[in-house]
C-alpha cells in the first residue's frame, strides 16, 4: 500500500462508516467503496463485516489495520528524516510524558536542550503511563518519559534518573516526625492513590503486594498534586516521589523498603528516529548523567 492507500484504509477502519470516511477524505462514497473492494480482492479476504449501512473490522481487518498503522508511522518518520537531512537545524520531537513530569523535569530538560539545539520544535502530550507508552507504539509520539519501565513489548528503554519514594502524611500526623516507616506498619491506613493504568499506581500495588498488605484506597486521583492536596487535608496517606521543596501541609517519611522509581525514556523499537529525535534522546542521556554526578558530589 502507498501512503494514500494507508490513509483511506486507516480512516475507514477507525470510523467504520463509509459515508463518514468519504466525507473526511473528501472523496465520493462510491469511489471509496470501489477502493475497498479492489483492496479486498487483491488480498483475497474481506476486511470488514457488513451490517446494513455500517461496517465493522473483522479479524482479518484488525490484523491488516495494525500493520497499516505501523507502516504509516514508518513513512512519517522517513519523511521527517528527509526533512531533517535537508535542514538539520530544524525538526520536530513528539514527546509524551506523565503529568507529574510537567512541573519540573520536562521544562528543565527541554529548556537546556533548546539552548544548544537550534530551532527544534516539540509537540507535547501528557497522560498515564500505559497511555503514553501506547502512543509511542502506535506512532503518535516519538518518545515518552515514563516510570516505571513499561511492560509492553516493542519498546526501547533508557533509564535516566532514580526518584526516591516516600510516604506523604499530613504535617500533624502521628508519623510526621518519624525518620522511617515500614509498609507492614501501614496495613490499617487509608491511602490516596492514582487510578489503575498510572505508573505510580503500578508501583504502589507492587510495593503493597511485596509487603503483604492489602491497602484500603480511600480516594483516587490522576494528578499527583491533587493526591498531595488530599493528604494535606487529612484524608489519607500516599506513597509519592520525593520532591524538594516539600509541598505545603505535607511531611515526607522515608520508607524502610528503600524504594525508588526509575524515570526513563521509551521509543518504538520498530521505528527509525529522525535526526531531531535521536539528538534529543542522546541529550537526555547526557543531561541525566550530569544530574546523577551532581547528586553524587553533593552526597560526599
Amino acid at each position: 500500500m502507498l501512503g494514500a492507500d494507508l490513509e483511506w484504509f486507516t480512516t475507514l477502519a477507525e470510523l467504520e462508516r463509509v459515508g463518514a470516511a468519504a466525507e473526511r477524505l473528501h472523496i465520493a462514497q462510491p469511489t471509496l467503496s470501489r477502493m475497498l473492494g479492489r483492496l479486498e480482492r487483491r488480498l483475497g479476504v474481506e476486511l470488514f463485516d457488513r451490517r446494513g449501512k455500517r461496517i465493522a473490522l473483522n479479524d482479518f481487518g484488525r490484523v491488516y489495520y495494525e500493520h497499516a498503522r505501523r507502516a504509516q508511522a514508518e513513512l512519517a518518520a522517513g519523511e521527517q528524516a528527509l526533512a531533517d537531512r535537508r535542514n538539520p537545524a530544524k525538526g520536530v520531537v513528539r514527546l509524551s510524558f506523565l503529568h507529574s513530569f510537567g512541573r519540573r523535569l520536562v521544562p528543565q530538560l527541554i529548556g537546556e536542550f533548546r539552548r544548544g539545539s537550534g530551532p527544534i520544535a516539540f509537540t507535547l502530550r501528557q497522560g498515564a503511563a500505559e497511555s503514553v507508552a501506547r502512543q509511542v507504539l502506535e506512532g503518535e509520539a516519538d518518545l515518552a518519559l515514563v516510570s516505571p519501565r513499561p511492560t509492553a513489548p516493542g519498546l526501547g528503554w533508557r533509564p535516566l534518573l532514580p526518584q526516591p519514594l516516600v510516604l506523604a502524611v499530613p504535617v500533624e500526623h502521628r508519623l510526621a516526625g518519624r525518620r522511617q516507616v515500614s509498609l507492614p506498619d501501614l496495613a490499617a491506613a487509608e491511602f490516596i492513590a492514582m487510578p489503575p493504568g498510572f505508573g505510580m499506581r503500578r508501583i504502589f500495588d507492587e510495593l503493597c503486594a511485596a509487603a503483604g498488605i492489602r491497602p484500603r484506597v480511600a480516594f483516587e486521583s490522576s494528578d499527583l498534586i491533587t493526591v498531595g492536596g488530599l493528604v494535606a487535608a487529612g484524608l489519607g496517606v500516599a506513597i509519592m516521589p520525593l520532591e524538594e521543596p516539600v509541598p505545603a501541609g505535607l511531611a515526607m517519611v522515608g520508607l524502610a523498603e528503600a524504594n525508588v522509581r526509575e524515570v526513563g525514556l521509551v521509543w518504538s523499537a520498530a521505528a527509525t528516529p529522525s535526526d531531531a529525535v535521536r539528538r534529543f534522546r542522546d541529550f537526555a542521556d547526557e543531561w541525566a548523567a550530569r544530574r546523577r554526578d551532581e547528586r553524587a558530589m553533593r552526597g560526599r
